[in-house]
């Protein structure tokens, strides 16, 4: 007999590709499309959100049972839209080239249509007018990174700002992955970035302009900190959701624009935790060490306090992050 509890929904994978008009969706697309093993022989859907300077080979769309559905309008955009897709095509595999200065918000809050599951999300970057973006559009950029796998720069040469640019996405969103690539699409290496602090003192002395950077750093590269000691001027917050003995000492920061500032630190278990007042300035010693936590989601630095002195608030209490 066949249980109902047997019955399975094969899911539809959606890859979504987003960034501003002409930074390289339509080119990365293009190669993706071209891969024989990835594309397989069943049908695929593009859903274009915009209309760049590139265009598709219609022979390799036709090669592929690849269908192409045009929005032009956010509005059109929605979940009816999307279940409207499925059934008229009948896709395996979906891929839409998203417009960057839409919200996609709405397609990660929400559960999506019939099959549908975003399985990837890649956000494409023109290095070469990045700068721009980043000094006048610092809202709509968090937006792209905030729910990005992986960031690609293209367009790069070893002199521009990568690093700032990488400290930039992390302060959005840590665990995205960010490369970089030239006009060819060759590897850019940014080099190693040195920390603006001693790495080799017995406790590692983060200044309140530094900690920005620390945050960023202690999460991409653990090697650097697992097991050692590091004190930091930083503020007090206390959840009970926390449980006693851990607070989150950290700082505001500002991840993208003035309307968008954020409290960023990791968990710290301290037996003084008690005496502690929520929003209190602290210097704090703690050692590194890292661990997996459920409010993480993954492996990250966890800090076991040693010792803490009261102070109060620097001049500049807001963080940087690029």
């Amino acid at each position: 007999m066949k249980m109902l509890g047997d019955r399975r929904i094969k899911k539809i994978p959606v890859y979504l590709i987003t960034g501003f008009l002409e930074s390289g969706k339509t080119s990365f697309l293009r190669d993706t499309l071209s891969d024989d093993e990835f594309m397989g022989s069943g049908k695929s859907l593009l859903i274009l959100c915009e209309e760049g300077e590139e265009e598709y080979d219609e022979k390799l769309l036709a090669s592929r049972k690849v269908h192409i559905v045009t929005v032009e309008d956010e509005k059109e955009f929605t979940v009816s839209f999307l279940q409207d897709c499925q059934n008229r095509y009948k896709p395996e595999k979906v891929f839409i080239e998203m417009n960057g200065m839409w919200d996609i918000k709405w397609m990660f809050e929400r559960e999506l249509p019939g099959a549908l599951e975003i399985v990837q999300v890649i956000t494409i970057v023109d290095g070469s007018t990045f700068g721009v973006y980043l000094n006048n559009m610092r809202g709509i950029l968090s937006n792209l990174f905030l729910f990005t796998e992986m960031v690609i720069f293209n367009r790069c040469t070893p002199d521009m700002e990568l690093h700032s640019w990488k400290r930039a996405v992390h302060g959005v969103n840590p665990a995205a992955m960010v490369y970089f690539e030239d006009d060819d699409g060759n590897p850019v290496d940014p080099g190693e970035e040195e920390p603006p602090y001693d790495l080799e003192a017995e406790v590692i002395q983060v200044e309140d302009i530094d900690y920005g950077f620390w945050y960023i750093d202690a999460y991409e590269k653990p090697e650097r900190y697992d097991g050692r000691s590091v004190r930091f001027r930083t503020e007090v917050m206390k959840s009970k959701k926390y449980g006693k003995g851990i607070f989150v000492p950290g700082r505001n920061a500002m991840t993208c624009c003035a309307d968008d500032i954020r409290f960023i630190g990791y968990l710290c278990k301290a037996e003084f935790e008690p005496l502690l007042r929520n929003r209190q300035w602290i210097w704090l010693t703690a050692k590194i060490q890292y661990e997996y936590r459920k409010e993480y989601g993954d492996m990250g630095p966890v800090l076991y306090a040693k010792a803490y002195e009261l102070t109060g608030a620097p001049k500049e209490d807001l963080v940087y992050l690029n």
